[in-house]
């Protein structure tokens, strides 16, 4: 098995591009049913670092919906993988022919915390650009330390990720 490569790459704007051009495509598949469709992670905040991975929260009202259109879901290019190791989401990632990872979609039913946690996450950041920076730092010294190995990477910027998630919280408890 070939491990892909941990690349933290500068800030495009191209990736707001990305996300508009993909939230249409997955707005069509929900049809009339009312969906929230956000950027999320760090491609949604300008000038902030990151894997070249769109990240994509979708809101529904039951988890079912997201259920009954997953051979959708699949048609579109994504692959469904479950839960994925947090309960009550489901998630996809979407590729393109040479395997590089495009986006990751994380749906949630209505009212789950993690919705909330994302949102808070990615707005604290791009309200403050000089936690962005800390946090861009963390994630280019993680990959530079680890290019192949992103469970140690993911282990190594956990800790930004939780002081500065507590921060956005404290933050958004004061708006």
């Amino acid at each position: 098995m070939i491990k892909r490569k941990v690349e933290v790459v500068p800030y495009s704007s191209v990736w707001e591009n990305l996300f508009t051009r993909e939230q249409v495509l997955l707005k069509e598949l929900f049809g009339k049913n009312e969906v929230g469709i956000y950027h999320i992670g760090s491609t949604s905040v300008p000038g902030l670092s990151a894997k070249p991975i769109i990240d994509v929260l979708i809101e529904v009202e039951t988890l079912e919906l997201i259920d009954l259109i997953t051979k959708d879901i699949e048609r579109a290019g994504y692959e469904a993988k479950g839960e994925n190791g947090i309960a009550g989401r489901r998630f996809f990632q979407k590729s393109n022919k040479n395997g590089v990872r495009l986006y990751h979609v994380h749906a949630f039913k209505k009212g789950n915390p993690e919705i909330n946690r994302h949102l808070v996450f990615r707005d604290y950041l791009r309200i403050h650009p000089e936690k962005a920076a800390k946090y861009a730092e963390v994630k280019q010294q993680a990959a530079a330390r680890n290019p192949y190995d992103i469970e140690t990477y993911m282990i190594e910027k956990e800790p930004i990720i939780k002081e500065l998630e507590q921060e956005a919280l404290r933050w958004r408890l004061k708006q």
